[in-house]
């Protein structure tokens, strides 16, 4: 039995990925940050290498993106959570023999080519928060071992069950327009790119795990690509919610951190993953 080590496992997709090994006979072991800091080197290496475990998975990120780009304390904290405890984890894993897997974003790119991106496109982040998920994946690369870079976006499923987590884009909307009492909303008509549902992702990581796929970058979003009105669109399409919606640029809500325009995840090395919408529909029906 393989024995699974999960980093940030009471997050979004950390607890997907729990329930998932968990379900195929895997050994599972969940640590969050009450158990590990992973931003302590000699503690996280120290930890790792008794568990021993056969593969570590890590789901540990702060993207919190407009802070990230407008207060240096939290852009200092960033590098630390999402690029160099990146670095040292591979290297850890490397030692021991281990398989690392790391998830990284559609913002590593620039966004702004309209055929999308493919795994091996030169990454160009225009924002602070891709800038620490671009420098995780190089240090990646320059270490070695045995790895696997899924890129994932606008990720949704059940909320986190960690203390500070906040709702996805889609349990958000859904309560500003029952529970929160909004009538109406104006929504970002721009920023085009794809989604990500926790289960699907999850599940597809330890295929590619268990399928032996070559070590390198992989893109994990569910297939199909929509605007955040789109989105929107349709989830309360899905959920019968009688709300007008209308469709906004992006200059009705400055933010300090350049978003892509089109960030699209050209999956050219797996099979591919359902639709956006069927994956949607799964989790609001």
């Amino acid at each position: 039995m393989s024995k699974v080590l999960i980093l940030g496992a009471k997050g979004m997709l950390g607890q997907e990925l729990a329930r998932e090994f968990s379900a195929h006979n895997y050994e599972v072991v969940g640590w969050d940050k009450e158990e590990l800091d992973i931003t302590d080197y000699i503690v996280t290496a120290t930890k790792i290498s008794d568990l021993h475990p056969d593969i570590v998975i890590n789901a540990v990120a702060l993207n919190a993106v407009d802070k990230i780009e407008e207060g240096e304390n939290i852009f200092e904290l960033a590098k630390k959570i999402n690029s160099e405890a990146v670095g040292n984890l591979a290297g850890i894993c490397k030692e021991i023999n281990s398989v690392f897997v790391h998830y990284s974003s559609d913002y590593v790119f620039k966004g702004d080519s309209l055929e999308g991106y493919r795994e091996d496109d030169q990454t160009d982040p225009i924002n602070k928060y891709g800038e620490t998920k671009a420098s995780a994946e190089k240090q990646i690369f320059e270490i070695g071992g045995k790895f696997y870079i899924i890129r994932l976006s606008k990720l949704f499923g059940k909320p986190a069950s960690s203390m500070d987590a906040k709702k996805s884009f889609v349990d958000t909307m859904i309560w500003l327009a029952t529970e929160g009492g909004k009538t109406h909303l104006d929504v970002v008509n721009e920023e085009v790119g794809c989604i990500t549902y926790a289960p699907d992702l999850a599940k597809l990581t330890r295929m590619i795990i268990e399928e032996g796929r070559p070590f390198g970058i992989y893109h994990g979003a569910n297939s199909g690509v929509c605007s955040w009105y789109e989105w929107v669109k349709e989830i309360f399409k899905i959920k019968k919610i009688d709300i007008d919606v209308s469709p906004v640029s992006g200059d009705k809500f400055p933010r300090p951190a350049k978003r892509p325009k089109y960030s699209e995840l050209i999956n050219t090395k797996l099979p591919i993953q359902r639709d956006w919408k069927e994956a949607l529909n799964e989790y609001l029906i």
